[in-house]
């Protein structure tokens, strides 16, 4: 047990920092500083300038984290409190982080299974590397944020709910 148990000592000191920052991070009100400060700077943006700037940013900040439940929990207390102020609801907001998060999943090598994805396709191309298979899967990354993009402004458009209680504007019929 005392052998298993260390190979788990890096990731126990990662754990320990990342929940020292987020402790911060709510013990100061930083995501609330952030989402009334973020609303009021985008107050007078229009919605595809909004829908587009957060898919993008999602989408930058999942080549660096690969892990789609940390990203959330980083970005959520100040995504959507903010984008309620500006009148969207809960359920568009976290519509926008899942199609930005979704875009690059196949380019970044963050993402937990670019090894076997790297192996599986090895088998098939010898002497691949990470960066030959992140330029044959690029297209299918820009393939993905168009057909998205247009998709949800198309949705933001028409005004549809997102599924049962999923509306598009917060407090909307």
């Amino acid at each position: 047990m005392a052998e298993s148990m260390a190979t788990m000592a890096s990731f126990i000191v990662i754990v320990f920092f990342a929940a020292q920052m987020l402790a911060y991070f709510s013990w100061s009100n930083l995501g609330q500083i952030m989402a009334i400060k973020g609303a009021e700077a985008l107050e007078d943006q229009n919605g595809f300038v909004l829908i587009i700037g957060i898919i993008f940013l999602v989408t930058m900040l999942n080549l660096v984290i690969g892990s789609a439940s940390a990203k959330w929990a980083i970005l959520a207390p100040i995504f959507v409190p903010m984008l309620m102020y500006l009148g969207f609801h809960p359920a568009f907001t976290q519509m926008l982080y899942r199609i930005g998060d979704s875009i690059t999943n196949p380019i970044t090598p963050m993402v937990p299974y670019m090894p076997l994805l790297l192996s599986f396709a090895q088998r098939y191309v010898n002497g691949i590397g990470i960066g030959t298979l992140i330029a044959a899967l690029l297209p299918y990354s820009i393939a993905f944020a168009a057909t998205w993009v247009v998709m949800i402004l198309l949705w933001y458009l028409t005004g549809w709910p997102l599924g049962p209680d999923g509306l598009i504007f917060y407090g909307a019929p």
